[in-house]
């Protein structure tokens, strides 16, 4: 027998992921929503332009189309608005709450320090918008739409970062993220307290019996999401029944969904290790062709798969569908609203745009100086004064969570005038607060 070296098996060498490997979790969800602000922008722009173009009242009705649902002897209509607002939007609230989930068990959020600022700067951008606006309408009839104000809208503000460059740190990134991501939370709990209708007991049952079943389901391993959506699908339609928004439903799937992966790195290592060793014939029995590739090929599949955690997994796979096409259907089938002159001085314009425009800034400026002065939070060099202010006129920018509180809260010519303050407060945020921030942020030093 000849006796030699013997030759190396193939390796497989995948092509180079030169942006997986250079960019963090962060800065790719930071990539996706600044590109995704710019799709939901060219959504809203048309959708505003057809309606106030001749086409006008053939647009609007097309979204009353009625979409009918029977079952047996159940039978349902509803608008195709409703459809997208109700249905396809709890896609984008799951992945809010993996988002909540993912910076509360993985990112800024874990750390109490490091979260008190945002978090006091969310708390104040909340409260005092709500304020101002309540003040403008109380007692009027759009008193109701006081939870319009409240929120910021990610992809937008991400984007107008984005075109900041390399000016904007990533401290302020992070603040802006953090502080947006805590509005999300405070408008949900807006969305399942304060617009919440009458209460079926029987059906809200059943969708606290799908939250069971889902907790059940993660208690004894199931590792396949087919049965979680299925599940998932059950508890949003009871949800539905219930009178308590579906789309909190999206919302509590995604704060259960596991953080931690299956199996961690040094199982992966260790199994990988004992695939080469098959491979390579070093161990008893091993060799190619002594069992089949394709059995061993699907186990590698799976043992890398499991070393990847549910939430980074689902959140990969999603957020790009949410951010390139959910978000801009449901821009498209919101932001549509005719504009005259007469209505810009309506009450509940004026009201929006005061508490976005003027309510943001003052309740963040504040929330974080009340944080920084009781000793619960620090600022860090890069996050002076102005520069909180001009973060504070950004998040201003309310559009999406605005819009969807907005259908909630208010109907008809009210609605309207809501959506026209929207749109107005948010162009006149996004403007001023790149102003700003340009103004106070250094010029990045070349490389």
């Amino acid at each position: 027998m000849a006796i030699g070296p013997q030759p190396t098996p193939p390796r497989l060498e995948l092509p180079p992921r030169h942006v997986t490997r250079m960019m963090e979790p962060l800065q790719r969800f930071l990539h996706i929503e600044a590109m995704s602000g710019v799709v939901l922008l060219i959504a809203a722009a048309a959708a505003l332009a057809i309606a106030n173009s001749p086409w006008s009242s053939g647009f609007l009705a097309f979204w009353e189309t009625k979409i009918s649902v029977g079952i047996g002897g159940y039978q349902a209509a509803y608008s195709l608005r409703h459809v997208i607002n109700d249905g396809l939007m709890t896609l984008f609230f799951f992945v809010v709450g993996l988002e909540i989930k993912r910076e509360m068990v993985l990112g800024e959020l874990r750390d109490p320090r490091a979260a008190a600022l945002p978090l006091a700067a969310a708390a104040g951008g909340m409260i005092v918008p709500a304020l101002l606006y309540l003040a403008l309408q109380f007692g009027a009839p759009g008193e109701r739409g006081w939870g319009i104000v409240m929120a910021t809208d990610i992809a937008f503000v991400v984007g107008c970062l984005a075109v900041l460059g390399r000016r904007a740190p990533r401290s302020l990134r992070v603040f802006v993220l953090s502080l947006a991501i805590i509005d999300d939370i405070g408008a949900i709990l807006v969305i399942a307290i304060g617009y919440t209708a009458g209460v079926n007991a029987v059906a809200l049952g059943c969708a606290v019996l799908g939250i069971g079943v889902v907790l059940g389901l993660r208690f004894i391993g199931v590792r396949s999401v087919m049965p979680f959506w299925a599940v998932g699908v059950l508890t949003w339609a009871a949800a539905h029944e219930s009178g308590i928004h579906p789309t909190v439903v999206g919302v509590a799937l995604g704060l259960l969904t596991p953080a931690v992966p299956w199996i961690g790195v040094h199982g992966l290592r260790s199994f990988l290790d004992r695939v080469g060793a098959y491979l390579q014939g070093d161990a008893p029995n091993a060799g190619p062709g002594r069992e089949s590739d394709a059995v061993l090929y699907q186990s590698v599949v799976v043992a890398v798969q499991a070393s990847v955690s549910p939430l980074e997994r689902l959140e990969s796979g999603l957020h790009a569908w949410v951010g390139f096409l959910v978000m801009p259907i449901f821009a498209f089938a919101n932001a549509g609203v005719p504009i005259s002159v007469a209505a810009l001085g309506d009450p509940i314009v004026v009201a929006v745009i005061v508490g976005l425009a003027a309510g943001k800034p003052i309740g963040i400026v504040a929330g974080c100086w009340i944080a920084c002065a009781t000793g619960l939070a620090r600022r860090t060099a890069e996050l002076g004064w102005p520069v909180l202010l001009g973060a504070g006129v950004l998040s201003g920018i309310g559009f999406t969570m605005a819009l969807f509180i907005a259908n909630l809260a208010l109907h008809g010519p009210l609605l309207d005038a809501a959506k026209l303050g929207i749109l107005l407060a948010s162009l006149l945020c996004a403007v001023a607060g790149m102003v700003m921030l340009r103004a106070v942020l250094p010029r990045p030093r070349d490389p």
